[in-house]
This record gives structure tokens, sequence and C-alpha cells, in this order.
């Protein structure tokens, strides 16, 4: 048995208690949306920078460079990476934006060290076999377009829908993202919503106090947000007043402040 006095144990006590004065209060992890960049976080991150909030965009692209990654297996992997980085600030905050939310509860699910969680515009899963069914046949075919259509055709189609209301990048960076094609593709298939166990009973296992937020407007969604955020005591909900789906560029203000002021327990 290693024994040690009072005075080296006081000595250790003091090293912590300096290790975390040093340190951030909070990171932020960020998880982009479908068709999406780390780099989309940009605004945000520098909104939450005036409260002395970090944060790590996370590219989610290259978890799928080199095999298909399943939803589950992917929260066990973001996880362990956590896990085994040296902590940049005393509490860690895993925030999702759509595809990057249903990513980020399979996370939750799985455990990890985050002290808190904000899901945005997500949705836990598909309850009709029928529904997950034509979900994974526009998958399929949006994989496909991925790959071969010219990209900026795929890009202004993908835009086009009515839930996500036109463009949200300049051209240099939507020319960026032509180089993670391959990957865009695969997501389509892997992290399909249609290929997703529908995660709605297992939400009230997720310990970590996590806000639900969703768009005013965005009628689906803030109606899934209504529901799951009513699963658990732990759970929060948000909605983002004067914006659809995309709200952390919709309303970047209103969710930066959201998180920098919302008491999350941690």
């Amino acid at each position: 048995m290693i024994q040690t006095s009072k005075q080296a144990d006081e000595r250790l006590d003091a090293k912590a208690k300096a290790r975390d004065e040093s340190l951030a209060p909070v990171e932020c992890w960020c998880l982009h949306g479908a068709v999406g960049a780390a780099s989309d976080w940009r605004g945000m991150a520098k909104a939450l920078s005036a409260s002395g909030i970090s944060t790590r965009a996370v590219d989610l692209w290259r978890f799928l460079e080199c095999e298909s990654v399943p939803m589950p297996e992917f929260g066990r992997r973001l996880n362990a990476e956590a896990d085994g980085e040296i902590a940049r600030a005393a509490h860690r905050i895993l925030i999702g934006y759509s595809m990057g939310g249903r990513l980020a509860l399979n996370a939750l699910i799985e455990g990890g060290p985050w002290d808190a969680a904000v899901i945005i515009s997500a949705n836990p899963g598909l309850r009709d076999p029928s529904e997950a069914v034509a979900r994974r046949s526009s998958d399929t075919l949006r994989a496909t377009q991925a790959l071969t259509l010219p990209w900026q055709d795929f890009l202004r189609e993908w835009n086009a829908q009515p839930m996500l209301g036109g463009a949200m990048r300049d051209s240099r960076e939507d020319a960026k993202l032509i180089q993670r094609r391959r990957e865009i593709a695969r997501s389509f298939v892997d992290w399909s919503l249609g290929n997703q166990q529908p995660l709605w009973d297992r939400l009230p296992a997720i310990k970590t106090p996590t806000l639900w937020v969703a768009g005013e407007n965005d009628v689906k969604f803030r109606a899934i947000a209504e529901e799951a955020s009513a699963l658990s005591g732990n759970f929060q909900l948000a909605i983002a007043p004067d914006s659809g789906h995309r709200v952390p560029w919709e309303n970047e203000a209103w969710l930066a402040a959201q998180i920098a002021g919302r008491k999350l327990p941690m």
C-alpha cells in the first residue's frame, strides 16, 4: 500500500485546484448537420467566446473516411475521443444540430464525459416502419446524387428544401465541401434517419441535463422537441423565436445566450 502524508495530499489538492482554475469554465463540442461542415460553427464560436465559453467544432466526416460507422458506434467513438483527451475546460457541453443532434443522442445514450447537452432540430427516430422505409429510399437517392450530380447542382437541390430555406454559407465554403462528397454520400446511408433505431424509449435513460431546442416556425421539429423534452426531469425546452429549422444560424445570438445564460445543472 502506498501511503502519503497529509502535507503531500494537500500539495496534490493544491495542484489539482490550480489546474482546474487554469481551465476554461465550459467547452462546447459542436456537431454539424447533414451536408454541413465544422466551419459552420464559426459564428456561434465567436458569440460564445464573448461569455468565456470555448468551442470545438467536430468534423463528422472524418469518422466516415475509411469505413461505414453506424450511429451507436459513432457515439462510442466520440465518447472515447472525449474521454481520452486532457480536458481543456472544467465542463463539457455536447451540442448537436439536426443530423448532428441525432448523433449526439447516440453518444449521450452511451454515457460519455458530458456535463450538459443541447439538441437542436433533431428527430430521435421514426416510429412508423413505413416512414423508415420511405426515408431510406429518399436518402439512398440523395447519396447517389451527392456522388454523381455536379456539386453546385447537388447543393442547390439540398438547400431548396422548404425546411432549410436556402443556402447558409458562401460559395467558397460550399466549394470546399466537394472534398467530402464521398463521406457525405456515405452519411445518407449510415446515418439516415430511416436506418436509425428509434430512440424515444431510451431517452429517459439519458442522465445528462439536456436542453431541447427548436425554431418557433419549424412546426414539425417544435412538436418533436416538446414531446422529447417532457420525457425526463433532466430535460428542458427552449423555443427560438422567429426561427425555422436552422436555429444556430437564423438566431445565433439567442442560442448563444441560451447556452451561456441558462443554468443547466452540471
